[in-house]
């Protein structure tokens, strides 16, 4: 048993995790042999791991908690997104995991977030499973062994899937639960198997430490880095291509979804790894993607075709949110210390099912706080239970369930950090053309990733633009390798007089939702507004 070990086993006994056997700092073809050797997984043709998480195959927001103290007190944005949780009630529910989790078979990762260094946040993760330590070895930044050797926390993460809380008596919603704890520096984590649960704790974790402490803005994006050193940043929920777009063979990759932007005006990667959706994977859409499910990828509740180890990447029986973690260096082409420079275009996705939005237009910097903040894409029918029609999401700054101080705070950064750097603010819609979800069709990526290299190249810079009469951006009208006539999208529609009251109708659900906000949001921010 080497120092490392023997540090890591101390560490759990001062932590309250006593009489353990650990398994520390396994590699990814030792943790994937224990994951099939007790049959929670197997191997797919390419070699990735599969495995199912169980009764939670997707985060669960109403019953994650911060603890409210000291720290969070005045900062925290309270409400249905940060439910408060009492420092006694967490300090009581703490001693019973860790008492559940001594005397077992455990697995400890060492690993850091953050690839600034001076930005850098060491993280120990403890968990019941080899399968989710080897999703922290893909998406956690990875030590060398002189690294190992000097290792101190500053984080802990603890997962027990198996541990189900008594809401009686332990102040949860229900048996599962994400508690963070911003005094003991804890992230706990029990009654569920997704693996999301670990990453988008310390992405929360970070999302409060980072603006309130640093001063750097903490951003659910991704990024990318152009042959003359030019970073490109993309904004979006879940199933918008933010994983997508950034996965630019003609572009390095710094990251797929957690990045900050610091004072010094470089953009860092949070994460060592990828979290993509596989809903539909292709080789011809994804390349990128598609190759990176290899030897050491976990794939997450996918199914097999039939009487084959071959992934049927259609297959959503088990749910829509199929994903894939792996290492960023499954990409072949990404940015060396995944840090860019200052952002020149940002792009925010949307994937609106109303087929409303244009599939590019540029905002004014008051129209880009007010998209920032409204975070709108929208559900297609049949992806939840009782869903049938589309359906607009609301989550401010583009991920609202991370973000633990108020939408406001994040805006007036990305906007102070827009108008310093005259960077260029792009709406895109990755949704509908010619109608809404049912009646007109999705749009081509191979468009969309058209409209994006023209932004990114200026070949937009000089063509002539018209402002949509209701929501008032600027839409370009042409764009090189794209179809002029897809560009305003009320063109695509058949029936110009239902587009025109559907777009209204769009924008009053915009104008509902910011009524949360508007007490907060300055002139130039209400300026950017629809008008209706």
């Amino acid at each position: 048993m080497n120092n490392n070990t023997l540090n890591a086993i101390h560490y759990l006994d001062n932590i309250g995790i006593k009489h353990t056997q650990i398994h520390y700092q396994l590699s990814p073809e030792e943790l994937q042999k224990r994951t099939i050797a007790v049959g929670q997984g197997t191997e797919t043709n390419t070699g990735a791991l599969a495995i199912q998480t169980g009764k939670f195959s997707g985060r669960s927001p109403l019953d994650r908690f911060i603890v409210k103290d000291a720290i969070t007190e005045n900062d925290v944005w309270w409400g249905d997104v940060n439910i408060p949780f009492e420092p006694a009630h967490f300090d009581a529910l703490y001693n019973k995991l860790t008492a559940y989790l001594s005397n077992k078979e455990l697995y400890v990762r060492d690993a850091y977030v953050c690839a600034d260094p001076n930005y850098r946040l060491n993280v120990r993760v403890v968990t019941e499973t080899a399968w989710a330590n080897l999703f922290c070895h893909n998406m956690f930044l990875r030590l060398n062994p002189d690294e190992l050797e000097h290792f101190t926390a500053d984080w802990t993460v603890i997962c027990a899937p198996s541990f189900l809380a008594d809401p009686a008596t332990d102040h949860t919603r229900q048996g599962n639960f994400a508690i963070l704890n911003f005094t003991r520096k804890i992230a706990m984590i029990g009654g569920t198997g997704y693996t999301g649960e670990i990453k988008k704790g310390i992405f929360s974790a970070l999302n409060f430490i980072l603006p309130v402490t640093r001063n750097v803005l903490s951003m659910h994006c991704s990024a990318n880095v152009g042959t003359n050193g030019e970073t490109a940043i993309f904004f979006g929920l879940s199933g918008t291509g933010k994983t997508t777009l950034s996965a630019d063979p003609k572009r390095k990759l710094i990251g797929d979804d957690e990045h900050g932007w610091t004072p010094e005006n470089t953009v860092f990667n949070f994460e060592g790894g990828c979290y993509a959706k596989v809903v539909n994977l292709s080789e011809e859409n994804e390349p990128d993607i598609y190759r990176a499910v290899r030897k050491g990828a976990l794939l997450e509740n996918i199914v097999y075709k039939k009487g084959t180890n071959e992934v049927d990447y259609t297959d959503i029986s088990v749910t829509p949110n199929t994903r894939v973690s792996y290492p960023i260096e499954n990409i072949d082409n990404i940015q060396p210390g995944s840090i860019g420079g200052n952002p020149k275009n940002i792009f925010f996705l949307t994937a609106d099912s109303f087929g409303i939005l244009p599939p590019i237009s540029k905002l004014t910097p008051g129209q880009a706080a007010y998209h920032f903040i409204s975070g709108y894409t929208a559900k297609i029918a049949g992806t939840e239970a009782g869903v049938t029609e589309p359906t607009p999401n609301f989550s401010a700054c583009f991920g609202a369930p991370f973000m633990p101080l108020h939408p406001t705070r994040y805006a007036e950064m990305l906007s102070q950090k827009i108008k310093e750097d005259d960077a260029t603010v792009w709406l895109i819609n990755t949704g509908w053309t010619g109608g809404a979800y049912g009646t007109g069709s999705r749009m081509k990526l191979k468009y969309t990733r058209a409209m994006i290299d023209a932004a990114l190249h200026g070949e937009l810079d000089k063509v002539e633009y018209e402002n949509h009469s209701v929501f008032g951006m600027a839409i370009p009208q042409s764009c090189p390798n794209v179809p002029s006539e897809i560009l305003n999208p009320r063109d695509t529609w058949n029936n110009k007089d239902l587009y025109d009251t559907k777009a209204k109708e769009l924008a009053k659900r915009f104008k509902a939702n910011f009524k949360q906000f508007s007490s907060y949001a300055n002139d130039e921010i209400m300026a950017g507004a629809p008008k209706i």
